[in-house]
């Protein structure tokens, strides 16, 4: 019997395969991420130097390598402006904006998703097309609404928490049911119909499978209409007084008459911020399946 031989690998760069994209390809993406990464690192670069800076340090000309580092503004931007307080009436409208948009889609999307009925290709395009129009349209309508309900019942909405919840509402809902709606299209119906025949009603099988299923959907929906409602200026600017001021207007109070404290309202963006981060990275991957199903549909 013939005995076999071992044929040795040829030494040396191994060819390319015919389905390999060319080097400088590869050496030009490296370049442009490498360059997007430090465009997008350089703003929080300067924040986060400038919030270690004392403020005679960042009230003349910049220095890329602070001089000395202090963590005085950390300190500092509590006692300046009412931090403390904004935080809270962020978290309350944020929160209750977040939990109800929700639970109203939640409901909205399951009907449409799963039912027929009259004028739902209507429903339909008119919450896809509340979408195209900009926010500061609706300002003056829902100032002057907020007034008149003000005068005429009694209920502050002007000027209260619950009313900045409602503006918030309006613009969170719509893409939060139109998301869901997509999201629950995805689930098969065979679920449900599993859910009935073993005697669960319609609010259990949504409650009891399709919810469950749906978990990165509404995830996506929570976090899109909490960070809506965080960061939202115009609105919080008009709607709001001294005592239900939200983070987005109360940094205005470290500006002046005399002096800007530039150290200060950048150690407050950072505290401001890590909320939001926090809640992005534990929930990314929610996020991002979520976002996915919805875009396909």
């Amino acid at each position: 019997m013939p005995s076999t031989v071992a044929t040795p690998r040829p030494r040396g760069r191994q060819p390319a395969s015919p389905m390999a994209p060319p080097r400088s390809f590869l050496w030009s993406r490296r370049i442009f991420l490498t360059l997007l990464t430090g465009f997008v690192l350089l703003p929080v670069y300067v924040m986060v130097s400038s919030s270690l800076k004392p403020l005679q340090d960042v009230s003349g000309k910049f220095r890329w390598l602070p001089s000395g580092l202090t963590i005085r503004p950390y300190i500092d931007i509590w006692s300046t402006v009412p931090l403390a307080h904004y935080f809270m009436n962020s978290l309350i409208v944020a929160g209750t904006a977040t939990v109800c948009s929700v639970a109203i889609a939640v409901f909205a999307a399951y009907a449409v998703s799963r039912y027929s009925f009259r004028g739902k290709r209507v429903f339909t395009i008119t919450v896809l097309s509340t979408q195209m129009f900009p926010g500061i349209l609706f300002l003056l309508p829902l100032f002057l609404l907020y007034v008149n309900i003000g005068n005429a019942t009694g209920v502050a909405l002007f000027g209260s928490r619950g009313g900045l919840i409602l503006t918030y509402l309006t613009f969170s809902l719509p893409f939060s049911i139109w998301m869901l709606i997509g999201y629950f299209d995805s689930v098969p119906r065979d679920l449900d119909e599993a859910a009935l025949v073993d005697g669960c009603g319609p609010l259990g099988a949504l409650f009891r499978v399709v919810v469950p299923a749906a978990v990165p959907g509404i995830v996506a929906v929570a976090v899109y209409a909490f960070m809506t409602a965080w960061g939202e200026v115009l609105f919080a600017s008009v709607m709001t007084n001294d005592a239900t001021r939200t983070l987005a207007v109360g940094l205005q109070g470290y500006s002046t008459l005399n002096d800007v404290y530039w150290n200060q309202i950048m150690a407050a963006s950072l505290v401001v911020s890590v909320p939001v981060v926090a809640g992005f990275l534990l929930l990314q991957r929610y996020l991002v399946t979520g976002l996915t199903a919805g875009a396909v549909k």
